[in-house]
């Protein structure tokens, strides 16, 4: 871990980026984010915020990393939904990371080779094509939304990390159910949620190249302060926040636990720094 490290920092690729695709994360997209601020402890010089647009809305707030060609997390706001996906939404791809663009908005992937102007510093769909296995999975799902245009602004790369299949489509894919049911029925107020990866080193190679970070873990936390205090106790006693991480691998299980404790074995397992923190005062309201 500490030699990937090492590599990490020497080999920082930069980017020339504008707008949306910022250092600091601009006002409008810190309403994603509870109180505003979004998780302290990640700073490397290839992390870029994305103020996820789409037909003209911010829609959510991502950390890209260049370096790994993946998101390190996406943080967005729950919407109450019935979990439907959505259908026939082309994949798109974010025009700043790599070029001077006049739009701040996702784009769809154009056709022919014109994405050779810009895979140098994110994932384009060539590089899913043959990793037999691996599949595109979201980190903020279409599922936790009802909006349509919200759902189709997660079908971009730059929210996509490779999953192994079975892990994506059977236990995330439950486990982001359990969460979207929780909150419909027990948060009265704003979820905040964000979730993210972890890397070890391995990659997804195309062309005989380093292409996409593979995520060891995936992990997701929430935050709601205005919950229903009648709740059954199994449920009131995972608010006002919770969380939970798997193991990207087949027949794995996902470990709930507290955001507390999340935050101590990501300090263990990833590039963060010891102020690392993913809430405010770990979603702890004033009393």
């Amino acid at each position: 871990m500490a030699l990937w490290l090492a590599f990490l920092l020497v080999s920082i690729i930069t980017s020339a980026v504008r707008g949306r695709v910022e250092k600091e994360l601009s006002p409008e997209c810190r309403q994603f984010l509870y109180k505003g601020t979004p998780p302290t402890g990640l700073q490397h010089d290839s992390l870029h915020f994305i103020c996820q647009r789409y037909n003209k809305k911010p829609r959510y707030v991502t950390l890209y990393s260049t370096f790994h060609r993946t998101p390190v997390y996406s943080a967005y706001t729950f919407k109450r939904s019935i979990g439907e996906n959505c259908v026939d939404i082309p994949w798109m791809y974010e025009p700043q990371l790599s070029t001077l663009s006049d739009t701040d908005e996702m784009q769809a992937f154009p056709h022919g080779y014109l994405h050779t102007n810009f895979e140098d510093n994110q994932a384009v769909l060539e590089d899913y094509t043959n990793a037999i296995f691996y599949e595109r999975g979201t980190l903020n799902p279409d599922e936790h939304h009802h909006d349509p245009e919200d759902k189709a602004s997660t079908y971009t790369l730059t929210n996509v990390v490779p999953i192994v299949p079975d892990f994506n489509s059977r236990v995330w894919k439950e486990q982001e159910d359990v969460i979207r049911k929780r909150l419909n029925n027990y948060c009265h107020g704003t979820a905040y949620i964000i979730t993210g990866i972890t890397t070890s080193g391995k990659m997804i190679r195309r062309e005989n190249m380093n292409r996409i970070a593979v995520p060891t873990y995936l992990w997701s936390a929430y935050c709601c302060v205005d919950f229903d205090h009648n709740a059954p106790y199994d449920e009131r006693s995972k608010f006002p926040s919770f969380a939970h991480y798997a193991l990207n691998e087949e027949d794995n299980d996902v470990v709930e636990t507290s955001v507390q404790n999340l935050k101590e074995f990501l300090k263990k397992t990833t590039f963060v720094d010891q102020n690392f923190q993913i809430f405010v005062s770990d979603c702890v309201p004033h009393s």
